[in-house]
């Protein structure tokens, strides 16, 4: 009779730690607070948006493949190549604005080359804090490019299109962090390079990872690879859509998700992450 109560009470035990564990799991992943925003199956929260305004063809432009948008997926390679039409330009934009938030995402490119591609090789791009979404939009950019000429990744790259912010470089050419005494240069617009200290993957067939983490428009700091590669305070534009280029070569991108705050978390945090 004692080993049978013995036993039950090691099942009880046993069987209450399994649910802890279970439970520990499961706040681990609610805290964790990211949710996707693509679902892998169809549009739902997003606009799809083309040069040439053709909303039929942009879902073509935008293939949904197993899970993963396959940009250029039935377009043959060569598409408008170099011709100046550039139709296919585009975005696939969130329907909500966000202001404050973690955005990952990762990206590969294929094989494919389209448009404008002798100007701007292997090109493509995430807007964030987007206030008109035309082609191209207003709003930030975290550039998406790889110049095989010059074998030199552009990824994380700002472009800040009708948008002004405060940058950090050391020579005022590429982005240096304030800590190894980047200096600020205030209010700059267009394109500002990233460090370039990322390891990154270009057309070899792997993904990159890539992070931007923003709050309102207190600041924007941008990731490759776990790396900090730019960083901005002081923007002119606080919150806005954001949306996924189609431009000039074949790209994929896969887990898409956001993280939102409803304050502004210190910068101090993620430096030190």
């Amino acid at each position: 009779m004692k080993n049978q109560l013995w036993i039950t009470g090691l099942i009880i035990i046993f069987f209450g730690l399994s649910s802890n564990i279970a439970l520990a799991q499961d706040t681990t992943l609610k805290e964790d607070g990211f949710v996707y925003l693509f679902n892998g199956e169809n549009w739902d929260g997003w606009n799809l948006k083309l040069r040439n305004g053709d909303s039929e063809m942009a879902k073509k432009v935008y293939a949904i493949e197993d899970g993963i948008v396959h940009v250029f997926k039935d377009f043959p390679d060569s598409l408008n190549l170099n011709t100046g039409e550039n139709g296919t330009h585009g975005l696939f934009f969130t329907k909500k604005k966000y202001g404050k938030y973690i955005l990952r995402f990762e990206y590969k490119w294929g094989k494919k080359i389209a448009n404008n591609f002798d100007q701007w090789q292997y090109d493509a791009g995430c807007y964030y804090h987007v206030y008109d979404d035309k082609i191209w939009p207003k709003g930030n950019e975290y550039q998406i490019r790889y110049n095989h000429i010059a074998n030199k990744n552009h990824t994380g790259d700002f472009w800040a299109a009708g948008t002004t912010l405060d940058w950090y470089s050391g020579d005022g050419k590429t982005f240096l962090l304030p800590s190894e005494g980047g200096k600020k240069f205030e209010q700059k617009k267009n394109e500002l390079h990233g460090s370039g200290k990322a390891k990154y993957n270009a057309l070899n067939e792997e993904w990159n990872e890539c992070e931007i983490i923003v709050m309102g428009n207190k600041y924007v700091i941008h990731k490759l690879n776990g790396e900090i590669v730019n960083m901005a305070t002081d923007l002119s534009v606080s919150e806005g859509v954001i949306g996924f280029q189609s431009e000039t070569a074949e790209i994929y991108y896969r887990n898409i998700k956001i993280k939102e705050f409803n304050r502004v978390v210190p910068m101090r945090k993620f430096l030190k992450d």
